[in-house]
């Protein structure tokens, strides 16, 4: 809940966010996962 909270706080559209975070996540590299806090994230292509 908090992830959909801090998407709205952001400006983003939750459902948007959560599926392409979650299409990501698997390949995202621990170093990098930073990238998909809501304050962070950038659409993917």
């Amino acid at each position: 809940m908090s992830l959909i909270q801090s998407a709205k706080l952001n400006g983003l559209e939750p459902y948007a966010y959560l599926k392409d975070v979650l299409a990501r996540l698997p390949t995202q590299k621990a170093s990098q996962v930073h990238e998909l806090l809501p304050q962070h994230w950038q659409p993917g292509d």
